[in-house]
């Protein structure tokens, strides 16, 4: 008689590196004993074992087999305890889950990317996935908010990104400057204009918090965009990864099976999708 797989069972993984981000926000670098293949957009759920667990979208280059990088926020019991943690411990890992972003329906257009804050993670898996093939699209837009100066991520790598493909284009904005920022100061809906993007012939992705993917989404309708061109990243309150636990429901959905990414069509009449 076959035994039935513990679908919560996880694969032990050494952390490799551990960089700090910013004062609250850090990237680990994990090797898993049994190499783990995802599609940027996907993810996983990360174990302290005897602890607990959270799920975190992978943040690195999905051509990237042996290890994985999640870029992670300090915000509740796990994550803060996860911060803790450092090279040559151990944690858990299962997954991937979702369905990830749907880069076959992205070529040939351009792609408008819109991220806040710790949003920028799960985006930095979709910009690798896109400079591995970088001349299938007509274009790729990245437009990022931070509190500060001092909560933008990835700062060195922002500017590597611009020199990936003379088709790049990268803008920061920060809500509050300081006297080392020389860039635009405000929201990031500040910043997207619709003279920077031809809407006919472009998909936006969105991720970050509630709040500001919420206006991001108002302010990328009145430049032109279609409902069913903008891409949500709707990754709150993911808990088991197999539709078991219904935390994560959206309606008739479960973002951890029919998302965590969806169309703004999808989704937009079901109550409470920004709470």
């Amino acid at each position: 008689m076959n035994e039935m797989k513990n679908p919560y069972a996880y694969t032990e993984a050494e952390i490799l590196n551990v960089v700090d981000e910013t004062a609250n926000i850090k990237t680990f670098t994990i090797r898993p004993k049994e190499a783990i293949v995802f599609r940027a957009g996907q993810f996983m759920d990360l174990t302290l074992p005897g602890i607990g667990e959270a799920p975190f979208t992978p943040s690195s280059n999905h051509n990237v087999k042996a290890t994985l990088d999640f870029t992670i926020m300090s915000a509740g019991r796990v994550t803060k305890l996860l911060h803790q943690a450092k090279k040559g411990d151990t944690v858990g890992v299962r997954g991937p889950y979702g369905l990830g972003y749907p880069l076959d329906k992205f070529r040939s257009k351009e792609v408008f990317i819109v991220g806040g804050g710790v949003g920028l993670a799960p985006l930095r898996a979709l910009l690798y996935a896109l400079f591995n093939e970088a001349d299938q699209y007509k274009k790729i837009i990245l437009k990022y908010g931070a509190r500060t100066p001092k909560d933008i991520v990835y700062k060195v790598e922002i500017d590597s990104w611009r020199a990936k493909a003379k088709h790049v284009e990268t803008e920061i904005t920060t809500d509050i400057g300081d006297e080392s920022w020389n860039g635009n100061v405000g929201l990031v809906t500040t910043i997207l204009k619709k003279e920077s993007v031809d809407v006919n012939n472009a998909v936006a992705i969105v991720c970050g918090p509630p709040i500001m993917m919420k206006f991001v989404t108002f302010k990328l309708l009145d430049i032109g965009f279609k409902d069913s061109d903008i891409h949500l990243s709707m990754e709150k309150n993911m808990s088991c990864g197999i539709g078991k636990c219904g935390h994560c429901r959206i309606g008739p959905y479960y973002a951890c099976k029919d998302g965590p990414v969806f169309t703004y069509d999808k989704i937009k009449d079901l109550p409470n999708i920004w709470d």
